[in-house]
């Protein structure tokens, strides 16, 4: 077999870190449904406790499936370690846990998916943590916001829900100038469609629930770093913190999704770039929010940074959060369901469901309005897609007419 530097994306996704040979022959890593481990003598047990010893303790810190899915994902993101924890606001609030203290302050995006947003300012205020808020488009706003209480920088790029794009390297040059730590959300695009540790970031998160899982069946999330940093977040963020480790069986059906991630990915872009060039040319839109449009702010940085544009789109309707509201109710094979990546394409209004934790004042502020839909584009024939969403535009606009 090539060596891991030599093997391409698809070939980490299915093979890397695991030999069948080792667990007689088994296709598929097992699932080691345990939550403790027998040491053989009482050395052992402390000589692991105290880490002076490689192996397992109590599955809250570790288990042999998800070892496999964290040596897979930092090969996949190209890191030197992984942390597979419980969720993906699991996988952060072990990053931040770890990492800030009252009187710290993170630097973050001002648009970032509503539960984030909800901890970093809602939350971490009330343990003496200030969290700022920047456009982070232009990654001079974040060496003005920089001070020396920062301890972190936060972004998500393209931003949830919005489909603003960051500039990974410039904001990372940045970060590094100022010594402070990079964090990016990779979740909307996978590593198989941009990579913020080559990019220069140094800690990357994932909601696994999404596109890594990639069948609405699981929940789950990741951290790729340094491994020192990777060995804090386990024993602290995890460990000592919030205890949001992730079971063996969800590690198993993560690994099982990773498997199809490229295909899977490919055909997401393929379908969302089709279908948002179709979006603009229908009356009833306004706007349509996808970083493959010409038109998008950031067009020219997400050809550069990403492989493919990905499978979110937002839009805006003419006649605003009435007429979104109307096309949402419209769609019959379009399942109104938060979340996104999965295989069925799923609609949302963020203003009411996933970013439901901004105000209205706060929503305008961060820049998504009221009347905002997000489209996850799924594998389903591209037609009956169009077909679906074209018809419940089209009774939206009716109505909107009508009334």
């Amino acid at each position: 077999m090539l060596g891991n530097e030599q093997q391409g994306f698809a070939t980490r996704a299915i093979h890397h870190g695991y030999d069948p040979l080792d667990y007689h022959g088994a296709l598929n890593p097992p699932v080691f449904l345990t939550s403790t481990y027998a040491f053989d003598t009482t050395d052992t047990g402390s000589g692991r406790f105290t880490g002076e010893e490689q192996g397992y303790i109590y599955s809250r810190v570790g288990n042999p499936t998800a070892s496999v899915l964290e040596a897979r994902l930092a090969a996949l993101e190209e890191g030197e370690a992984g942390l597979a924890t419980s969720s993906g606001m699991g996988a952060l609030t072990a990053v931040i846990w770890t990492l800030v203290k009252a009187g710290d302050e993170i630097v973050a995006d001002k648009t970032l998916y509503g539960c984030t947003f909800a901890l970093l300012h809602h939350q971490l205020e009330r343990f003496g943590v200030t969290t700022r808020f920047v456009d982070m488009t232009d990654a001079g706003n974040v060496a003005v916001a920089l001070g020396p209480e920062t301890r972190l920088v936060v972004t998500e790029t393209p931003s949830n829900p919005n489909m603003r794009v960051v500039d990974i390297a410039a904001v990372a040059e940045v970060c590094r100038r100022h010594d402070v730590l990079f964090v990016v959300d990779n979740t909307y695009c996978t590593p198989y469609l941009q990579r913020p540790l080559t990019l220069g970031a140094d800690i990357v998160v994932h909601s696994a629930t999404k596109y890594l899982g990639g069948h609405g069946d699981l929940l789950a999330g990741a951290v790729v770093s340094r491994r020192e940093l990777i060995n804090q977040f386990r024993s602290v963020g995890i460990k000592e913190m919030n205890g949001a480790c992730i079971s063996a069986l969800d590690s198993f059906l993560v690994l099982r999704g990773l498997k199809t991630l490229q295909l899977r990915m490919d055909r997401h872009c393929a379908t969302a770039e089709k279908l948002a060039h179709d979006l603009e040319a229908h009356p009833a839109i306004e706007r349509v929010f996808y970083p493959g449009l010409p038109d998008h702010p950031q067009h020219a940085l997400a050809k550069r940074q990403m492989k493919a544009f990905g499978g979110m789109i937002a839009m805006e309707l003419k006649g605003g959060l009435g007429a979104g509201r109307a096309f949402m109710d419209a769609t019959s094979l379009v399942t109104r369901a938060v979340s996104l990546g999965d295989a069925e394409t799923l609609v949302q209004h963020p203003a009411s469901m996933t970013h439901s934790t901004y105000s209205a004042e706060e929503r305008n502020r961060h820049g998504f309005t009221d009347g905002l839909i997000r489209l996850s584009v799924g594998l389903e024939d591209y037609e009956d897609i169009r077909r679906d969403v074209m018809t419940a535009l089209d009774r939206a606009r009716q109505q909107a007419v009508s009334n």
